[in-house]
C-alpha cells in the first residue's frame, strides 16, 4: 500500500507552494511530467519511518522546472505557473485528495496576493533606486578622489623633476634659489592637501584623522611660517632638501591611490609606496627640524610673531614656541612612523596570508 504524507498548499499569481510534512527526508525525488507532479522520499511522516509518495495533476499548465528545499521537519516545493493567474483549485479533480490541505501559514486570497505583489515590486524598485543612488555617489566619490590624486601627482612630479633637472644643470647653485623657483607650486599642493584631512574626517577615505592632520599641519607650518614669512630663509639650502624629500615621497603615494580608485595595482608601485617612506620620512622630519633651528635666531632678531603679555609687561618670543614645536615634531614623527609601519605590515601580511 502506498503511503502519502500530509501536503499543504498555497498559491500566488505566479507560483505554487507545497509543504510536505516529512521529518528528516532522504532520497527525495521531485519532478513534473505531463503537468503532473511526482514526489517520493524516505522519512518520518504520519505513518512513522517509511517511504512516502504522491502525485498531483495540476489544474492548469505549469513549468517543468521545480525547486525544493528540505529542512529537518519538512520539504518545501515551489512550482512556477506557466501563465500568471489565480486558480480556483490546485488539481484537475474537483474533489481534492485526502492528503492535501490549505497551508494557512501562507494562504492569501487573490486581493491580498495582489497587494503583496505590489509591495514586493515597490520594495524592489526602492532597492533599485537606492542602489542607483549609492552607485552614483560611489562614482562621484571615485571620480573626485581620482582627480585629486592625479592633480597632486602632477604637481609633485613637476616639483621633483624640476628640482632634479636644475640640480643636474646648475649643481650646488640650484640649492640656493629653490624657494623662488618651486614655492608657488609647493604652496598650491600643500594648500590642496588640506582636502585629505576633510576626507579622513568625513569618512570619504578610510584612514586616521590624527596622522593625516599631523602631516598636513606640520608641512604647512614649515612652508608658510618658517619659509614663507622669513625672507632670510628663502636662500637656505635646507629649503631644497625639505622640498625634495617631500616630493620624493608623494610621487609614489599619489599614483598608488589614483590607481586604487580604478581597482588597479602595480606591485612595484605598491612596494615603493609602503617602503620608500622608511628612509625618506625621518630624513624629511630631520630637514624640517634643521629649518626650524635655523629660523630661531631670525625670529629672535626680527621679533616676528612675538606674543605680547600686557598685564605682565613682557612678551613671549616666537622662538620659545619653536622650541616646543621641535618637541612636538618628535612626537609627531613617532605617531606617523608607527601609523605607516602598521599600514605596511597590514598590507604585506595580508598579501602573504592570501598567497598561502
Amino acid at each position: 500500500m502506498t503511503l502519502t504524507p500530509h501536503v499543504y498548499w498555497a498559491q500566488r499569481h505566479e507560483e505554487i507552494y507545497l509543504r510536505v510534512e516529512l521529518i528528516d527526508a532522504q532520497n527525495i525525488n521531485v519532478h513534473i511530467h505531463e503537468n503532473i507532479l511526482h514526489f517520493s522520499a524516505q522519512g518520518h511522516g504520519a505513518k512513522g519511518e517509511n517511504h512516502y509518495e504522491f502525485n498531483l495533476s495540476f489544474l492548469l499548465p505549469v513549468k517543468p522546472e521545480v525547486s525544493h528545499k528540505s529542512t529537518q521537519r519538512q520539504v518545501n516545493i515551489t512550482i512556477r505557473k506557466d501563465q500568471r493567474g489565480w486558480w480556483d483549485r490546485l488539481t484537475t479533480q474537483e474533489r481534492k485528495p485526502v492528503f492535501l490541505a490549505p497551508d494557512f501559514d501562507r494562504w492569501l486570497d487573490e486581493s491580498d496576493a495582489e497587494t503583496e505583489q505590489r509591495e514586493k515590486e515597490e520594495r524592489k524598485n526602492r532597492m533599485k533606486t537606492s542602489k542607483n543612488q549609492d552607485y552614483s555617489f560611489v562614482s562621484l566619490k571615485t571620480g573626485f578622489l581620482f582627480m585629486y590624486n592625479l592633480v597632486q601627482f602632477l604637481g609633485f612630479s613637476w616639483i621633483f623633476t624640476n628640482m632634479t633637472v636644475r640640480l643636474l644643470i646648475f649643481g650646488q647653485d640650484s640649492l640656493y634659489d629653490t624657494f623662488h623657483a618651486i614655492s608657488d607650486v609647493m604652496f598650491f599642493c600643500q594648500i590642496l592637501a588640506a582636502v585629505e584631512v576633510l576626507n579622513a574626517a568625513f569618512g570619504v577615505v578610510r584612514t586616521g584623522v590624527v596622522p593625516t592632520l599631523i602631516q598636513v599641519v606640520g608641512r604647512n607650518f614649515i612652508l608658510f611660517i618658517i619659509f614663507g614669512s622669513l625672507e632670510e630663509m628663502h636662500n637656505k639650502p635646507v629649503v631644497f632638501f625639505v622640498f625634495y624629500l617631500w616630493s620624493a615621497i608623494e610621487i609614489f603615494r599619489y599614483p598608488f591611490y589614483m590607481l586604487g580608485c580604478i581597482d588597479t595595482e602595480w606591485k612595484a608601485l605598491t612596494w615603493l609606496r609602503y617602503t620608500i617612506w622608511i628612509p625618506l620620512y625621518p630624513l624629511g622630519v630631520l630637514a624640517e627640524a634643521v629649518a626650524v633651528i635655523q629660523s630661531i635666531p631670525i625670529f629672535d632678531e626680527t621679533k616676528l610673531f612675538n606674543i605680547p603679555l600686557p598685564k605682565v609687561g613682557t612678551t613671549i618670543g616666537f622662538s620659545h614656541v619653536l622650541h616646543v614645536y621641535l618637541v612636538l615634531m618628535c612626537l609627531g614623527l613617532y605617531i606617523n612612523f608607527r601609523h605607516l609601519y602598521k599600514q605596511r605590515k597590514r598590507r604585506f601580511h595580508t598579501k602573504k596570508r592570501k598567497a598561502n
